[in-house]
């Protein structure tokens, strides 16, 4: 199974979105980038390990 493509938006305040569609393209998840990206790192990537 391939990983969830991220796209970004922005909300109305202005704070920048990570989105996750399903295959119909429904939105499954959203949240703000800087958790997004906070959690990511917190990941270690594979390459690392």
């Amino acid at each position: 199974m391939g990983k969830a493509k991220r796209t970004t938006h922005r909300s109305s305040k202005g704070t920048k979105l990570y989105a996750v569609r399903d295959s119909n393209g429904r939105f499954k998840d959203i949240q703000t980038y800087k958790r997004a990206h906070s959690a990511d790192m917190r990941r270690k990537s594979r390459s690392e390990t």
